[in-house]
């Protein structure tokens, strides 16, 4: 005569697994600030490495060094109003500080989208046009609510760009302008930028390196 399982003991059975389950289930679930660190990590470092690739140095303009690669964070209209970044270097129209036309980094793996999850400028890729990469729009793909810089960079100044070393520079002082800049108010970072990244729940916090430029989470 075969042995069957009583209708306590399948329940007991249910109930076991479902306990294991709950504790089995957060690690395979998807941590999107976690994602929205890891895809940044990675586009700071593309762009050390288009700033190596692509040196500004210009003997015929004393801000010629304005137009370095950067990485670029905005919460404005052409980002919907949402946290975002764009990859760009800011050479041309007498440097204006702004992500302009013919400035922002095309996409290696689609050359019909730019390196921008929307952003304001003149005659710029806003959120909603198909040239813009959506994922960089970290507010929209994320729920990325706030980005904040400190460290070794100025806490209302949000961007890092590089040399043609792969340094990054950061630290405009409150009343920047192009002439001061000239004076050397780009300044190369000196200790580690923090970039905290921060949604309705959590925080996450990614370093630049001095002089080397390492990215890396805390």
């Amino acid at each position: 005569m075969k042995k069957a399982f009583t209708m306590i003991e399948l329940v007991f059975v249910i109930v076991i697994v479902g306990i294991i389950s709950a504790m089995i289930a957060p690690n395979f679930q998807g941590n999107s600030l976690r994602e929205a660190a890891d895809q940044l990590i990675s586009h700071i470092r593309y762009t050390q490495h288009l700033a190596m690739m692509d040196d500004k140095y210009d003997p015929n303009d004393t801000n010629w060094f304005l137009g370095r690669w950067q990485i670029y964070f905005a919460n404005n209209g052409g980002s919907d109003n949402k946290w975002s970044y764009t990859i760009y270097s800011d050479w041309k129209g007498g440097h204006t500080g702004n992500p302009d036309a013919g400035e922002i980094a095309v996409n290696p793996l689609n050359h019909n989208q730019y390196l921008t999850g929307g952003t304001s400028g003149t005659n710029i890729v806003h959120y909603g046009d198909k040239e813009a990469m959506k994922e960089l729009n970290l507010g929209h793909k994320y729920g990325v609510s706030n980005i904040q810089f400190s460290g070794g960079c100025r806490s209302t100044v949000h961007y890092i760009n590089f040399d043609s070393l792969g340094r990054p520079s950061n630290s405009f002082p409150s009343n920047f302008s192009f002439e001061l800049a000239s004076s050397g108010w780009h300044k190369l970072l000196t200790s580690a930028c923090i970039i905290t990244l921060s949604d309705n729940t959590s925080v996450i916090k990614i370093a630049v390196e001095p002089e080397t430029g390492y990215a890396h989470i805390l």
